[in-house]
């Protein structure tokens, strides 16, 4: 899999939902519109918030290479990804998060995964800005994905997976033809409980629908993600990890835990109990922070197993739910 498609088309699609990041949306932008391999389009979908809307129409009034638009169905993530996917033009669509920004060779690398193509989806590797400037001494590198980045565990190089990470994302069209689009009620809401899986349970669907189908991520394609300092918080820490519980049972009941939950034994049994020796021994060695990150993983995997515990009762008593639709619309060329 080597050489990049240069005509290959690229739409990014950018979900947002509110002003406080303004100055993170429009550096998101201008890192799309700096790509060595050109975006097509980039799509800013707004998350029913008009005021926003209004305010991003006037600032691209000027530029037809970015579309401003509503999300057409109900508040969230997924649903916001799924309008972009319905509107957008390129033979493959491109996710980036509204606080994070791409490098220059971000389409190129993914463009070149494509070049095989029994590949239907890419990923790339997304590295944390910290508010504070630094990691906090106590939050453990297995846990990134916590605040949305690439996590320790994860294969260098560009690898195979199961399922690519959401905000650093992209697929074929034909993907969402094949599988249907992001499952709404299941991955984010605003600034509601932090729930996620959307783009796992969509990796999982889309390879029981094409079993032949190669998802890979390539850690040169890489975007760069701001981390608010709330999320630098044990507090944060602790709902996340609980909310991605709740998510992973969902996912669980949805396409079974022997997919849904593959990668997370390898992850549960291998990475984490070595972080744990890690924080261990540099706390015997008086390094910083040490103790405290074996501490957070054990808590982090007490914490997601309550929340997976709490939502697969929800889930077998029918009190969460979540739907998949198919994702109309959309010419490519």
């Amino acid at each position: 899999m080597s050489g990049t498609d240069a005509s290959l088309t690229i739409s990014v699609v950018i979900c947002v939902y509110t002003e406080d990041r303004w100055e993170d949306i429009l550096a998101a932008v201008a890192s799309v519109r700096a790509q060595s391999h050109p975006a097509r389009e980039t799509l800013l979908v707004v998350d029913h918030n008009e005021a926003l809307r209004e305010r991003l129409l006037k600032e691209y009034k000027e530029r037809q290479d970015v579309r401003v638009l509503a999300n057409a169905g109900p508040r969230g993530l997924s649903a916001g990804r799924n309008t972009g996917i319905a509107a957008s033009r390129g033979e493959v669509i491109a996710f980036l998060d509204d606080d994070a920004v791409a490098e220059r060779d971000w389409l190129r690398h993914f463009a070149e995964g494509y070049a095989d193509p029994a590949v239907i989806a890419v990923g790339g590797r997304t590295v944390p800005i910290w508010a504070s400037g630094r990691r906090p001494v106590w939050f453990p590198e297995e846990f990134d994905w916590v605040v949305g980045c690439t996590y320790r565990g994860l294969p260098p190089g560009r690898v195979r997976v199961r399922n690519v990470l959401g905000g650093n994302a992209s697929f074929r069209r034909e993907a969402f033809e094949a599988a249907g689009g992001f499952a709404t009620g299941i991955g984010r809401d605003g600034d509601k409980r932090p729930l996620g899986c959307e783009e796992t349970e969509l990796c999982i669907r889309l390879s029981r629908a094409r079993p032949d189908a190669v998802l890979l991520i390539d850690d040169r394609a890489v975007i760069h993600h701001r981390v608010p300092e709330a999320r630098e918080h044990f507090a944060y820490f602790r709902t996340r990890t609980y909310a991605e519980g709740l998510s992973k049972a969902l996912v669980a009941r949805s396409v079974g835990a022997d997919k849904g939950l593959e990668s997370e034994r390898r992850y549960a049994t291998r990475v984490l109990p070595a972080g744990v020796a890690r924080g261990l021994r540099d706390a015997v060695l008086a390094r910083p922070g040490g103790a405290g990150r074996a501490g957070a993983i054990v808590a982090g995997v007490l914490t997601a197993a309550g929340g997976y515990v709490v939502g697969s009762v929800r889930a077998r008593r029918g009190g969460d739910s979540f739907s998949v639709a198919p994702v109309e619309g959309g010419a490519h060329g």
